[in-house]
């Protein structure tokens, strides 16, 4: 039985960011440049490092010099690239919480970005988020799904999760949590039919 359906955000609930470019041109420096470092030292920003001390390592590493305004205005784009909804991701999480369906959040995000989201009227929509910038700890570590488990007091067979990555989802297989590789909200509603 099925008491939780927990869902990964980046590219499964939300588009791939489209701020990449804007964060080239904020840091002076040009997207082909930039994008690799930006993704490179990510998996670090995801387990909690601070938002300046991510900005500064690619900074130093793109030859940029960035200080507390500009990580500030980094961070707001970054955040902002992240903040669309997919098609379908909505009107998904609404109709799964009109059935009475109980919906958790989990997601290798930076803190910063976690309390955007639970800004937003849509996250309403879920019981619990959880963010590893918050926790310092990021799937697929065994660590981040027992965190998980704890917080929506469930069994692992208890949960069924939906994430954009096999890593994740062979992370959440692992710890017992049946977990499907995300193939879009269809394939998402006939999963759970």
């Amino acid at each position: 039985m099925t008491n939780w359906i927990v869902f990964d955000y980046g590219e499964v609930l939300s588009l791939r960011t489209a701020a990449v470019p804007k964060l080239a041109a904020a840091m002076g420096v040009s997207l082909e440049t930039f994008e690799p470092v930006y993704w490179s030292v990510r998996d670090p920003y995801d387990r909690g490092c601070p938002d300046l001390e991510y900005w500064t390592s690619i900074g130093d590493q793109v030859g940029a010099k960035v200080d507390d305004a500009l990580s500030a205005e980094l961070t707001a784009l970054d955040v902002a690239g992240w903040g669309q909804l997919a098609p379908g991701s909505l009107d998904l999480l609404q109709s799964l919480s009109e059935a009475g369906a109980s919906l958790a959040l989990l997601s290798n995000a930076p803190s910063a970005f976690g309390v955007w989201v639970r800004e937003q009227e849509w996250a309403k929509l879920f019981k619990h988020t959880l963010f590893s910038g918050d926790v310092k700890v990021a799937k697929p570590d065994a660590e981040i799904f027992q965190l998980l488990l704890d917080k929506l007091g469930a069994k692992p067979d208890e949960c069924l999760f939906f994430d954009d990555r096999q890593v994740n989802i062979d992370g959440a297989r692992a710890v017992g949590i049946r977990a499907h590789l995300w193939d879009g909200t269809e394939a998402a509603r006939a999963a759970l039919a």
